[in-house]
């Protein structure tokens, strides 16, 4: 992706303060912004979003427990190391038990909230998934659960959040259908991924979404309806990372994405939407050795250490190389808060429902919701 380091001063000035001041940009607002990324630039938008998050949720980062509960996929995402016809991948499934074990001891760590991921495994069924819904609720009422299992049909979503799941991931990956095609074989929809979303905060989940950064074949261009799309469907949470090739996908040999251009993204969503919760991901850290630093310094304030048993962290390998040990792992918690403390900030159990936010907080920063 090049970019043109020769903006109009004028122009980039005026850009920079209507989107900390309006939390909105017209499309070629946004991608003006990526075309003339620079250092001055992204330092400017790092104060900002970092000054935002700060008078929203003070030094605090959100920790969450993340439990890859699957590595089988029935989709062949041209990106993803766990697609279906990865035949080099070791599969495994976690049974309830092994489940209930990370959230066991991920409690005992200090971790309210727990997120279930996995690759779109057809064994994960209604059933099984709320019977397990329903036992970490009866075992851990204080917490939360965040479900990251694919697309599913409206009524699984339904039942899943009738069983007491709080919130669901689902990235988009791309708010531009043809470059969702060049992404992903005939079988998935770009339509059918929107749908998912708009059916998940209709049954009332706090919704995430998200998108790689410096995917293959992304532009200036798609990336600005990236961040439109971000601004017009108001996520609570928002994760993005970058673009990381894996050995035995299609698209192994393309370039990976940019640690500095994701953080530039992350100013600007912290400034979008200032209340949505933000994570500073794995991909990050894995891309860059102070990755997670870099990311919350530039507006992210979650991040989701590793609870999965240590014998199939490996397996769940979306690209190569990914940290999933020492402070990337929910055992190195004490590693991560001397990290974050050394940068300013504490790491801290509480759920952090952005809504909790939404009447007690926003008037004290003057921020009104787009209309």
């Amino acid at each position: 992706m090049d970019y043109i380091n020769t903006p109009d001063p004028q122009k980039l000035s005026s850009l920079l303060n209507t989107l900390e001041q309006s939390h909105t940009l017209p499309l070629s607002g946004y991608e003006y912004l990526i075309t003339h990324r620079s250092q001055e630039t992204a330092s400017i938008l790092a104060e900002k979003a970092a000054s935002l998050r700060r008078r929203i949720y003070g030094n605090t980062v959100y920790i969450r427990g993340l439990i890859e509960i699957s590595n089988i996929c029935k989709n062949n995402c041209l990106y993803c190391g766990i697609r279906k016809d990865n035949r080099e991948c070791s599969r495994y499934r976690l049974t309830a038990e092994e489940i209930l074990e990370c959230c066991a001891e991920g409690y005992a760590l200090g971790f309210r909230t727990f997120v279930l991921q996995s690759g779109e495994d057809p064994a994960l069924t209604d059933e099984a998934m709320c019977s397990v819904i329903r036992q970490i609720k009866q075992r851990h009422p204080d917490c939360a659960i965040t479900l990251s299992l694919g697309e599913r049909s409206r009524s699984s979503y339904q039942r899943l959040f009738d069983a007491g799941a709080d919130r669901y991931l689902l990235r988009h990956e791309t708010a531009n259908a043809s470059h969702y095609r060049q992404l992903h074989p005939p079988d998935m929809s770009f339509d059918r991924r929107m749908q998912s979303l708009q059916d998940l905060r209709a049954i009332g989940y706090q919704t995430g979404c998200g998108f790689m950064v410096g995917s293959p074949y992304q532009t200036a261009a798609t990336l600005a309806q990236d961040l439109k799309f971000i601004e017009t469907f108001r996520p609570d949470m928002c994760g993005i990372g970058p673009f990381i090739p894996h050995k035995a996908t299609p698209l192994r040999h393309m370039p990976a994405g940019d640690a500095d251009l994701t953080c530039f993204l992350l100013s600007i969503l912290r400034l979008i939407h200032p209340l949505t919760l933000l994570p500073s991901t794995t991909a990050l850290g894995t891309i860059a050795p102070d990755g997670r630093e870099k990311g919350i310094l530039a507006g992210a304030n979650v991040i989701m250490p590793n609870l999965s048993p240590c014998a199939v962290r490996k397996k769940y390998e979306l690209y190569n190389n990914k940290l999933c040990s020492g402070a990337e792992s929910a055992q190195g918690i004490d590693s991560l808060a001397q990290r974050m403390a050394a940068i300013g900030y504490e790491i801290v159990t509480d759920r952090g429902d952005a809504a909790a936010y939404e009447n007690s907080r926003l008037q004290n920063i003057g921020y009104a919701q787009p209309k």
